[in-house]
């Protein structure tokens, strides 16, 4: 199997709700919409938001809500743009887990959840490069 990711969808309890947080609030714009489901292009990568019934009753693992340690990352390229992206989340409707600050790998960091508790980390990394198109270099 190549090493990449095609696609992170996340399971939602409305998705009317999710799509405002995601597009109205955070400036996203969806590439496909069907019922109950939105797709999102970013940099290399495709991002979901679908039913959380319909996802649970195609994956055969139960969908409690419960924090699965898993985070998703939106690298910045300064740390004002980080502190932005915290507080528009913030402002529309996603709960700030942990203000920015910097970290001891380098960075400075901040989390925030979306409305169905999806824990998103903001940040910037120093040894990474964040390309023109999106993408980041290790």
């Amino acid at each position: 199997m190549d090493q990449r990711i095609s696609l992170i969808t996340l399971a939602v309890t409305d998705l009317a709700r999710a799509r405002r947080f995601y597009e109205a609030g955070l400036g996203w714009a969806p590439a496909a919409t069907g019922d109950g489901v939105a797709f999102y292009q970013l940099p290399g990568i495709a991002f979901a938001l679908w039913n959380r019934a319909e996802l649970a009753a195609e994956v055969p693992q139960p969908i409690d809500g419960r924090f699965s340690g898993i985070t998703i990352a939106a690298n910045q390229r300064s740390t004002a743009e980080v502190d932005a992206v915290l507080a528009r989340a913030a402002a529309a409707g996603g709960t700030l887990l942990r203000a920015a600050a910097h970290t001891d790998w380098g960075g400075y960091s901040g989390y925030f959840a979306d409305p169905d508790g999806h824990v998103w980390e903001v940040a910037v990394n120093p040894a990474w490069t964040i390309n023109d198109d999106g993408t980041v270099t290790l």
